[in-house]
């Protein structure tokens, strides 16, 4: 059973986002009725990535609508955190192209490219957070890419629009009470939601998840990920996640893609399959 996604969440203008929800309308023929058009967010065409030699995927196209929560999967070494990070633009595709947001990535540069990675969201598996800081000021450091420079180093030097932001933020994965906290003192599952937290502070319109619960036990997981996904899923953010979790990718995800072998093996809505359908991907 897939899960439920209420958010407590009332707006968009909660998590300070455009409004995704109002999506272009655009007649077909003249005279026909008009249709509902999501933008779309993420587009990878005829993507190549090599190191050196060795290939690790080739011809990958795919496109991701406003809103959508995409769930990457694969054996290990299939390429999926490699895929992920040329989507993102952290990396460069060996030919093909991407567009993040409009934008190809492969042709921003300096202001143009930190921009766009500024409306861009990571949560991974490693929480990196700075172990000596507060929570407080791990999560403003979720603002650098849109303020980069010594004030959003700390919570005692941020602005006060930022350290607002970072408590609501806080606030949201229910740990506004650690705020004060040094870093090096939280759980596990804690930790990751610090990490989600410094993830939305900046109001991304796309969040990347790189297996977000892999260092988690199976109780902490499944809470972490139902807390992302009522963060984020209802109000319109384009998410994409890998994860070795085949529930995890049916439950949370609205459309599935599997790398195997360097290709797109898989590339089908999550409510059309069965955990079946994705073992095979794993041999």
């Amino acid at each position: 059973m897939r899960a439920t996604r209420n958010s407590t969440i009332s707006s968009v203008s909660d998590l300070g986002l455009k409004d995704p929800a109002a999506p272009r309308v655009q007649p077909v023929v003249p005279g026909a009725r008009s249709v509902l058009v999501s933008p779309v967010d993420i587009e990878a065409r005829h993507v190549a990535k090599r190191f050196g030699e060795t290939a690790i995927f080739e011809d990958v196209s795919f496109r991701l609508a406003r809103g959508e929560a995409v769930a990457l999967v694969g054996a290990n070494g299939a390429g999926k955190s490699t895929l992920l990070r040329c989507l993102m633009g952290l990396i460069p595709v060996s030919s093909g192209s991407v567009h993040l947001l409009g934008e190809e990535t492969s042709g921003a540069k300096g202001a143009a490219l930190r921009g766009l990675r500024a409306q861009v969201g990571l949560v991974s598996q490693k929480h990196n957070l700075v172990p000596r800081l507060s929570v407080l000021s791990n999560v403003i450091h979720g603002l650098l890419g849109q303020s980069p420079g010594v004030r959003h180093w700390s919570h005692m030097l941020a602005p006060e629009a930022s350290r607002l932001a970072a408590m609501q933020a806080l606030g949201k994965v229910g740990l506004a009470d650690f705020a004060t906290r040094r870093a090096d003192r939280l759980s596990g599952g804690q930790s990751q939601r610090v990490a989600i937290a410094r993830a939305i502070v900046s109001r991304p319109k796309v969040l990347f998840a790189d297996e977000p619960c892999a260092s988690l036990d199976p109780s902490a997981g499944e809470d972490v990920m139902a807390l992302f996904f009522r963060l984020v899923k209802d109000e319109g953010v384009t998410v994409v996640f890998t994860s070795h979790n085949i529930e995890h990718a049916l439950r949370f995800g609205d459309r599935v893609l599997g790398l195997s072998n360097g290709q797109l093996k898989l590339d089908a809505t999550a409510a059309s399959l069965a955990p079946s359908d994705l073992r095979g991907l794993y041999d």
